[in-house]
């Protein structure tokens, strides 16, 4: 297939890559690098009707604006592919104005991280089924095995990222909290190794736990990072989403406020939660 790439940082440079890799052809833009094209309208005159652009950049304002210009742009028949981590109420909004010309939308739940062009994208997709069969070949080029789903219609796709990036705060926070029990006894307990010893066989073991082995590994007590750690929207919105439709989620929520916390006090705790951005996400991180 042939697609259009709006944004080529860290994630949508490494999809453009691994979609060239698995033979489609991709057009890249961005503002900010260098790029197959140098605007908008260079992008669309690039791409044979019908067309697909897929919108890897920050929510909010540039997602915004990019897809109120490709609605004047595109052609009916047309679709877009919203991979950002939008909020699902901007998708829906933004997927009934574009549809008013006949363009097609999709909202897809994409996490990988900087990882994601070797082992590949979770994909949680929201839209039409045909408007998602047509893409398939994207989806399933991007993802590993069975790591695509269509989750349901426009909207779904990031609600389903949303709770997903809620999920993965409260797991955190969970690591992070352990390790600083392990830091603090008195027992002299090799937290090291014991953290490490957790990935085999243990009930706890994950990815993030691996990245956490690597994090001190890199830098042993975490001693250069700074316990600060941003929130990027989506967990509160989870806890928003909760809080509207009656359903206890303690954890997620107390995650949250911990993000808080970190802007006033550091932390062993929040350490991890900074070297755990950085190792999934490369997230840039604060330093002493």
């Amino acid at each position: 297939m042939k697609i259009g790439m709006v944004g080529l940082g860290r994630m949508g440079g490494n999809m453009a890559t691994r979609l060239r890799n698995a033979g489609h052809e991709v057009i890249g833009y961005a503002r900010s690098s260098a790029s197959e094209v140098n605007s908008l309208e260079e992008l669309v005159a690039a791409l044979g009707p019908p067309r697909t652009v897929w919108i890897m950049i920050p929510a909010g304002d540039p997602t915004e604006q990019t897809i109120a210009r490709l609605g004047e742009l595109l052609d009916a028949g047309d679709l877009v592919v919203d991979g950002g981590n939008s909020n699902f109420r901007d998708s829906i909004r933004r997927g009934r104005s574009v549809s008013e010309r006949g363009i097609g939308f999709i909202d897809a739940g994409v996490s990988g991280g900087i990882w994601g062009l070797d082992n590949g994208y979770c994909l949680m997709v929201g839209g039409s089924s045909d408007d998602v069969g047509r893409v398939r070949p994207i989806f399933e080029a991007l993802a590993p095995p069975d790591g695509f789903a269509h989750v349901g219609p426009l909207g779904a796709g990031h609600f389903t990222k949303m709770v997903h990036n809620g999920i993965e705060y409260g797991l955190m926070e969970a690591y992070a909290e352990g390790y600083e029990l392990l830091r603090t006894s008195e027992l002299g307990i090799d937290v090291p190794a014991a953290v490490a010893a957790w990935r085999y066989g243990s009930v706890v073991r994950s990815w993030l736990l691996e990245l956490l082995v690597g994090a001190l590994q890199e830098d042993p007590g975490l001693a250069h990072i700074r316990g600060y750690a941003d929130d990027s929207g989506e967990g509160r919105w989870t806890v928003d989403e909760a809080v509207r439709l009656g359903v206890p989620a303690p954890v997620i929520t107390a995650a949250l406020y911990a993000r808080f916390a970190s802007r006033q006090t550091d932390s062993d705790r929040m350490k991890v939660i900074a070297a755990l951005r950085k190792a999934f996400g490369g997230h840039p991180i604060k330093t002493e």
